[in-house]
Order: C-alpha cells, then sequence, then structure tokens
C-alpha cells in the first residue's frame, strides 16, 4: 500500500512554471528569432561586482559557515529598520524586524502565525500562486478578491473585501507593486485597507517585494505612520530584485511585538536563520549600493516607457492593461481561445515565453502576464512586433 500525503498537501495544485517550462523544446526559436523569455521575474542582470567580490572575501571567513540568530543579524536588523523609517518616514525598530529566507518565507510565517484550518485570508485576484498554494497546504481558504481595472491599473476594493469577511476571516493580502499586474496601490487604497482590518480586528499583510522599482522619492504608503499599525499590519520584504540576489534567498519582514513573537518560534523551526552569506549580501545592498539600486530602478522605468510605446498601436490586438515595476498584464484579442493555448501557440510561433492568466486566478482566461525585467528596451520593441505578426 502506498504511502498517505497530507490531504491539504495533495489538494494544493502544482506549480505552473514546470509545466510552461515543458513548452520550451517546440519554440520557434531562428537565428534571427531568438526566445523572448517573458515568463518568470529574474532580473536580466548579475548582482554588482562590487557585492560579488565583497561575498568573495567574506565566504573565506569561517564564521560565515555558522548559524546566525534566529530572527537575523543584529545589523541587518537594524540597518533594514533604519531604511524602513527613512522610505515611510516613520519609526521602526529592530526588533520590528525578521530577516528570512527569501520573501516567499516572510509570507508563509505570516500565514503560519495568523491562520490555522480552516480560517479564510482574502486575496486581490489576479493573485501569486504561491501565495494561495501556501494557504491552501495549510487547510487555509484563499477567498479571492477580484481586481476592478481602472486608470490606475487592476485595483482591489475595500468596500467589497469587507463583503466578504466573515467570522474565518484572518488577514487580507495585497502585493504592490502588483505580481502579476504590475499595478502600484496608490496609499488612500492601502489606508482604507488598514481601516477594514483594524475595525475588523484582522490583520493586513502587504507585499512589497517590488517597491524599490518605484520612482525616486515616491513614499509607498503612509502605513508605518498610524499609530495602530502594530497590532494589524505585516510589511513583507524581498531584497533578492532589489540587488538581484534570487539565488540568495534573504527577505525580511516587519510586524508588531505579538506577531514577532510568533515569527520567533516559526523561524526557529523551520530555518533556523537565514542564509549568513545572504544575510552578508543583503546588508552590503543597504550599506553601498544605493546609487546602483537607483539605476536599475532607472532601467526599469525606462522599460515601462518602452513597453507603452510597443503596445500603442495594439499589436495584433493584444493590449496593455496595467505594467510597472517587472510585469505587464496583457489582454488577448480571441475570445474564442484560452490564455494557455494562446501562450503555447506564441512560444511555437513566435518564440515569445509568457505566462497564461488562469495561473493567477479565476476569469484570467483573457490575459498573460509578461515579465519584462527579463528583457531589455529591443528586446521589448521586438515583442510589439511579434505580436503584431502572429
Amino acid at each position: 500500500m502506498a504511502i498517505r500525503i497530507n490531504p491539504f498537501i495533495d489538494a494544493t495544485a502544482e506549480p505552473p512554471i514546470p509545466e510552461a517550462m515543458s513548452w520550451l523544446p517546440e519554440a520557434g526559436v531562428t537565428p534571427d528569432r531568438p526566445l523572448l523569455n517573458l515568463a518568470q521575474a529574474v532580473p536580466s542582470y548579475p548582482p554588482a561586482e562590487s557585492l560579488r567580490e565583497a561575498m568573495s572575501k567574506a565566504i573565506l571567513d569561517p564564521v560565515t559557515a555558522f548559524y546566525t540568530p534566529i530572527l537575523g543579524l543584529e545589523t541587518l536588523r537594524k540597518r533594514f529598520a533604519s531604511r524602513l523609517s527613512e522610505t515611510y518616514d516613520a519609526p521602526v525598530w529592530e526588533s520590528e524586524v525578521a530577516i528570512t529566507a527569501g520573501g516567499n518565507h516572510a509570507f508563509c510565517m505570516a500565514v503560519l502565525a495568523l491562520a490555522g484550518p480552516g480560517d479564510e485570508i482574502l486575496v486581490a485576484e489576479p493573485y501569486y500562486f504561491n501565495h494561495t498554494m501556501w494557504c491552501t497546504m495549510q487547510g487555509i481558504t484563499p477567498v479571492a478578491l477580484p481586481c476592478e481595472a481602472g486608470d490606475g491599473g487592476l485595483l482591489p476594493d475595500p468596500a467589497r473585501a469587507e463583503r466578504l469577511i466573515t467570522d474565518r476571516t484572518r488577514a487580507i493580502l495585497l502585493v504592490t507593486p502588483n505580481n502579476p499586474t504590475g499595478t502600484t496601490y496608490p496609499t488612500e487604497v492601502l489606508e482604507a485597507f488598514l481601516d477594514l482590518t483594524k475595525r475588523r480586528n484582522i490583520a493586513l499583510l502587504v507585499d512589497e517585494t517590488y517597491q524599490d522599482f518605484l520612482p525616486e522619492g515616491t513614499v509607498p504608503h503612509r502605513l508605518f505612520q498610524d499609530p495602530a499599525w502594530r497590532d494589524h499590519f505585516v510589511h513583507l520584504y524581498s531584497f533578492s530584485k532589489a540587488y538581484s540576489l534570487t539565488g540568495y534567498r534573504v527577505g525580511a519582514l516587519a510586524a508588531g511585538p505579538v506577531l514577532m513573537e510568533a515569527i520567533g518560534k516559526i523561524a526557529d523551526t523551520i530555518t533556523i536563520c537565514p542564509s549568513h552569506i545572504g544575510q552578508l549580501a543583503a546588508l552590503y545592498g543597504i550599506d553601498h549600493l544605493d546609487a546602483w539600486k537607483g539605476a536599475r530602478r532607472d532601467d526599469m522605468m525606462r522599460r515601462v516607457v518602452a513597453l507603452d510605446a510597443a503596445f500603442a498601436g495594439t499589436p495584433g490586438g493584444f493590449r496593455l492593461v496595467s505594467r510597472g515595476a517587472f510585469f505587464a498584464y496583457i489582454e488577448h484579442p480571441y475570445p474564442d481561445r484560452g490564455a494557455k493555448d494562446v501562450a503555447r501557440a506564441l512560444v511555437r510561433e513566435q518564440a515569445v515565453f509568457m505566462l497564461p492568466g488562469p495561473i493567477f486566478g479565476d476569469g484570467q482566461e483573457r490575459y498573460l502576464r509578461a515579465a519584462f525585467a527579463n528583457v531589455d528596451e529591443d528586446g521589448i520593441a521586438d515583442l510589439g512586433r511579434r505580436l503584431a505578426e502572429f
């Protein structure tokens, strides 16, 4: 008799990226038409050379082979808290910060601390699939909060969210700038959600993995300025995209004392501590790479301009619905074809690799997600030409 798998794991959908990757052998690549890989959100550039040199020296110190404190190096926690205070113009203390093994780890621990089997978490849809997968694995029901199209992109509505709250709701999850749509949520929208969670005594999780790609000088929101933030708001972050450290697995979260006590238990049980070298890389980035990070931000903003130009004439009938940070959300022009069929045909006929919308939730059959951080401005212009030819 075969062993039995945890039924919550059994009920969780398979990771979608490997299936999409299986289409690549049939890609219509030619010498003058290389693959345009717009599938996974990975920076197209390596970490800064100075960071790589610093880490090559750091690894020679045997201390870096050993554990750090459970919630991270004291110096990194202190510097990240200081950076949060500067960015959001509000005091955040070292004790309110945990360093994590990537942004996903931060999210998973926050959810594990807040909810259990039978509980619900509202998730803005379209959503990042790993978020809903983790909820399902824990026996938590992810309740879709459909976003509505407007001039600012695809935005969640606090009033609609309130109608979805039940006595089993433990949190609302938002991602801004958003994966998969690229939409940046206005601070007024985020404040309305915080007011809602305060009123209903639940938590607001805000994943800000891509906030470093907002225009220079932007204050992403004013949630940390609310005196009650420590009772309801959880900030989730990743160093991976800002410093191109996806393989280093280092992220962070900020929360009040009640949640942080629970996070300490969970972190000790799951990871014991984040990667020592990863933490040193993040610390080096904070201390030395503001100019480098700013240049990468400016690169991404130029790519957004290139996207707008490439889609100005709705090439091939494809329409740009929303864009920002690393992502573009695109409506395809075929009402009688599923998004997976269109995405696979684009790989086969034009060597354009994007992800189909249903990966990111129900009602997304007309959409494709493009992770444009993987290509330069010329590649984005080429995307428009290939869509016109499709």
